[in-house]
């Protein structure tokens, strides 16, 4: 399966642009957005379909936003003047990839854990609770082992908390969305190579629609 790495640099100058990016809830705009570049009528979630993760992040050049995905996205299907997109495959990567390898990894990620039912009664705790310092860490350093990587080193720090209504329209309007980010970056030692390449096209952990999941590598230059 191919996978596609999308950048978009968007405007300064469009207005649907600016407005994707601000406000608590970019996420949920973003993730419209995102889909708009892909067929319509599938069966199923969309997002899954087309293996769709994103993130928005700063850069030299400023805002850009990275889409992957399994099919190559139809940029045109953007607003007119939306911003600049380049797609590449990733394929050389991903067949690039073997035990010990050294990469630099960043994944913006929603570090969450499932408290029991009985501590949730002892302690008053909701369902998901969201981790943060060196609880998030941990968490981390799990999902990296069961994403075939050994993190060497690791830098973690919160972002804003995406949160809004999950649509505009119909009963998902009612539907209140609160998803805590965090963004790791670092390096990292390929342990599973084959475990990986899953791992890069399905993504981490929770809040995939929302912006969080994509975790991008690259190899350390020796």
């Amino acid at each position: 399966m191919t996978l596609w790495l999308t950048r978009i640099v968007p405007s300064p100058s469009s207005r649907e642009a600016r407005r994707d990016l601000s406000g608590s809830d970019h996420g949920i705009r973003l993730h419209q957005r995102m889909l708009q570049m892909f067929p319509d009528g599938v069966e199923g979630p969309a997002r899954a379909a087309f293996g769709v993760l994103f993130r928005a992040e700063d850069s030299p050049r400023g805002p850009q936003i990275l889409l992957q995905s399994h099919m190559q996205p139809d940029a045109t299907r953007l607003p007119d003047a939306y911003g600049s997109v380049e797609t590449r495959s990733l394929d050389a990567l991903l067949a690039n990839l073997h035990k010990g390898m050294v990469v630099n990894y960043r994944c913006v990620a929603n570090p969450v854990r499932k408290p029991r039912a009985t501590c949730r009664e002892a302690y008053n705790l909701p369902p998901v609770v969201a981790l943060s310092g060196n609880a998030a860490v941990e968490w981390w350093e799990r999902q990296s082992h069961a994403a075939g990587l050994e993190p060497l080193h690791i830098n973690a720090h919160p972002l804003a908390t995406v949160r809004g209504q999950r649509a505009s329209k119909g009963p998902a309007a009612q539907q209140r969305i609160r998803h805590a980010r965090t963004q790791f970056d670092g390096t990292a030692r390929v342990l599973d190579a084959e475990l990986l390449r899953e791992k890069l096209a399905t993504g981490i952990g929770r809040a995939k629609a929302y912006g969080c999941g994509l975790l991008s590598i690259a190899p350390t230059q020796r």
